[in-house]
């Protein structure tokens, strides 16, 4: 499921580690957003309730969906780099997972298996010391 999240997220910028030189010491290129999943208009209460659950360890105590992105040298491209990352997690959140069935091996399969045990346990027996007594 895609839902653009854009229009909702709150930015906040700060200086950032990392490359940009002295650049890095008087620039805020450093974003963070904030979105508060909770009184979005853009999902139903189902969905909320899934984005909660499966997104909880980037959720804050405000009830806030976080994500910071200071990898580029400038604020735009940090900016579109946690709009992507939001949005990746949102729809990877929504996305329904299949659900497993539960099948048997079929009859061919288990024969091979069985045949191949037999195959292995001969191979181990031919390992053994010879025990004279048995002759």
């Amino acid at each position: 499921m895609k839902i653009d999240i854009t229009p909702e997220i709150l930015f906040q910028t700060a200086r950032s580690g990392g490359k940009g030189g002295q650049n890095v010491n008087k620039v805020e290129t450093m974003v963070e957003g904030r979105w508060a999943f909770n009184s979005s208009s853009l999902l139903n209460e189902e969905q909320k309730q899934l984005v909660g659950t499966k997104l909880a360890n980037k959720i804050t105590d405000e009830g806030f969906l976080l994500v910071k992105s200071q990898t580029e040298r400038s604020q735009l491209g940090n900016k579109q780099e946690v709009i992507k990352k939001m949005n990746q997690l949102v729809s990877i959140a929504l996305t329904k997972q299949k659900v497993r069935r539960a099948t048997k091996p079929s009859k061919a399969a288990q024969e091979k298996r069985i045949e191949h045990k037999k195959r292995n346990t001969y191979n181990k027996e031919l390992r053994k010391k010879i025990n004279k007594h048995d002759y």
